[in-house]
């Protein structure tokens, strides 16, 4: 088996230029760096784990909490963390899953990251009012946070109201003025700010939004779209038009509006949020917000490592742009 001795003895550097160099440390040469890396290459060196753990003072594991209520079964998570997961691994770290249920017993994640003992910590949408995630956030563990609103830890975000605004908008240049609103569910971050943004843009335009018109459709499921669309069906004055706050719950307002014998977009159009990979796929191609899934992750990823490297905490807010992608699920009336 390849030792880091061996590199050493192949390049002609001493064994600390080599670990310095296999540990990313940045006062290394470029060209020394190179020679380095291809001879690790070449000889298929794998460094042991807890050799590099011994040496660096690092266990080179990054912790992830995501929302339970969903899992990680929602397309526009499971993007992100794989952007995060690339970007990170470049860097020679790897992720740790966490519940807040471990085996039998039930543990906060601050307990299950300081007995793994990981380096730092990515939240990735979960509920902001849960104090296990705020106890984690006020620890001294670097720490990054996605699509939540805290003050104890960096954050990346897309811009939720806007994108709101952008699918009012949208419709509003349709002709649309009876626009009524799936949102998600209202203890998270996301739901509420893609709330605030449809008031905003509806205000905007002066036009009334009847209380019956914004249905909370929960955490962004595809059953959830269907219960609310449903309510929204059965008005005696029925919106021309619906935005969702999530893709997963437009897919299921449509199925729901097929099932009425109704027909997107010819009685109701739709607009989603996320532009989950199937949208484009549908029947009608789903009109959605674009929410920059690998901006996100690849973000988070930076902001995490660089406060590992400097073993200190940061405080930053970074809002990723949100764009329209117009599909077939809209017409003009």
């Amino acid at each position: 088996m390849t030792t880091i001795y061996d590199i050493a003895k192949k390049t002609g550097f001493s064994i600390t230029t080599v670990s310095k160099v296999l540990n990313n440390y940045p006062d290394v040469a470029d060209k020394t760096r190179k020679k380095i890396m291809e001879a690790v290459n070449e000889m298929g060196y794998f460094p042991s784990s807890s050799a590099r753990t011994l040496s660096t003072k690092k266990s080179w594991s990054i912790g992830v909490v995501f929302d339970e209520e969903s899992g990680m079964q929602h397309p526009f998570f499971n993007a992100v963390i794989e952007s995060f997961r690339k970007s990170v691994e470049k860097n020679g770290y790897d992720l740790l899953f966490a519940s807040s249920k471990i085996g039998n017993d039930s543990k906060t994640y601050l307990d299950h990251f300081q007995y793994r003992g990981v380096d730092g910590v990515v939240v990735v949408s979960s509920n902001m009012n849960d104090p296990d995630v705020e106890k984690l956030m006020n620890s001294d563990i670097p720490s990054v946070v996605i699509d939540l609103d805290s003050r104890g830890a960096s954050v990346v975000f897309s811009d939720n109201q806007y994108g709101s605004e952008l699918a009012v908008d949208y419709l509003f240049s349709l002709g649309h003025r009876k626009i009524a609103h799936i949102s998600g569910h209202q203890e998270g971050f996301v739901g509420v700010q893609r709330l605030v943004g449809y008031q905003n843009a509806m205000k905007k335009y002066n036009l009334e939004i009847p209380v019956q018109y914004i249905v909370n459709g929960g955490y962004f499921t595809y059953e959830g779209g269907q219960k609310a669309m449903n309510e929204l069906l059965s008005l005696d004055e029925r919106p021309t038009a619906v935005y969702v706050a999530g893709d997963l719950m437009a897919l299921g307002a449509i199925e729901q509006i097929r099932q009425k014998g109704l027909e997107v977009p010819k009685d109701i159009s739709i607009v989603g949020f996320d532009d989950i990979h199937f949208a484009q796929y549908t029947v009608p191609a789903l009109t959605t917000i674009r929410q920059d899934t690998a901006q996100i992750g690849k973000t988070a990823a930076n902001l995490l490592i660089e406060q590992i490297s400097d073993k200190k905490k940061q405080y930053m807010s970074i809002k990723i742009p949100v764009s329209l992608v117009e599909r077939k699920s809209c017409r003009p009336i």
